[in-house]
């Protein structure tokens, strides 16, 4: 899938939250390898770097487009690759993935065999959206099987791409990791009009986006689609004089290898 680097920033600080409650559960204090799975532009990568400066940070991600813009910095660099390909090295003491797991299908069958790799000592840290039942989400695929656009739609969107939470604490505990998995609800304010539609056009949308556009390249079914679900976003999401509230579910695992 194709990535919009400065579409996905626009709500950099927003997104970064999660991330940054997510580490400081994190407890290994010098790491030998610290790994970013799913890095997307490396911006957070960065800040494990300057959190374990002597460790050796590596964050890898499957889009050039993202990776074209990673900062440098001393003992921080960069890999183009899928999720799928990566296995845990020997010294790889902490594993970060943030917001990336979503999109990888496979990753329940994957969890096991990467906590089965990692070192005695290790960490593993995890979060995915947990929203994919709310408004936003299933507004985006009931339009989507409802008008002229729904055949090039058929099958893009996924209902349930994630466990629940007691499901990652389970993969976590068969693996012998000691375990703290949550969740928690973000109530992000949103400036501007239509900013849930701006929100998920960063993310969750992408992959109708770019099925429309292999299918209309005038955009006029991409335009259509967009102004019904900006519509039914309205409504769903009235709002106020402060702003939109944006509801904003994640689901959290943090593990220790003994």
């Amino acid at each position: 899938m194709r990535w919009d680097p400065a579409r996905y920033a626009a709500f950099s600080d927003e997104r970064s939250r999660p991330f940054h409650d997510l580490v400081a559960q994190v407890g290994l204090e010098a790491p030998r390898r610290v790994v970013d799975l799913g890095c997307g532009p490396g911006t957070l990568t960065a800040t494990l770097a300057a959190r374990w400066p002597s460790a050796s940070v590596v964050g890898i991600d499957s889009s050039a487009e993202m990776l074209a813009s990673a900062p440098g910095g001393p003992g921080l660099s960069f890999e183009l690759g899928s999720i799928e390909d990566w296995t845990p090295g020997l010294t790889d003491d902490v594993v970060v993935t943030n917001a990336a797991l979503q999109w990888v299908p496979s990753h329940v069958s994957l969890l096991p065999r990467w906590l089965d790799a990692m070192p005695s000592g290790s960490w593993f840290a995890m979060q995915v959206p947990g929203n994919f039942g709310s408004p936003s989400h299933a507004l985006m695929r009931s339009v989507a099987a409802d008008g002229p656009w729904a055949s090039a739609l058929d099958g893009v969107l996924r209902a349930d791409p994630v466990l629940d939470p007691a499901g990652y604490l389970g993969i976590m505990l068969d693996a012998g990791f000691e375990a703290r998995v949550w969740e928690t609800t973000y109530a992000q304010l949103l400036p501007g009009e239509d900013p849930v539609l701006a929100w998920v056009r960063g993310t969750g949308l992408r992959p109708a986006l770019q099925a429309l556009d292999a299918a209309d390249p005038s955009g006029e079914l991409t335009a259509a689609y967009e102004a019904r679900y900006a519509a039914a976003l309205r409504e769903a999401y009235p709002a106020s004089t402060h702003g939109t509230v944006y509801p904003f579910r994640r689901v959290f695992a943090v593990g220790r290898k003994p």
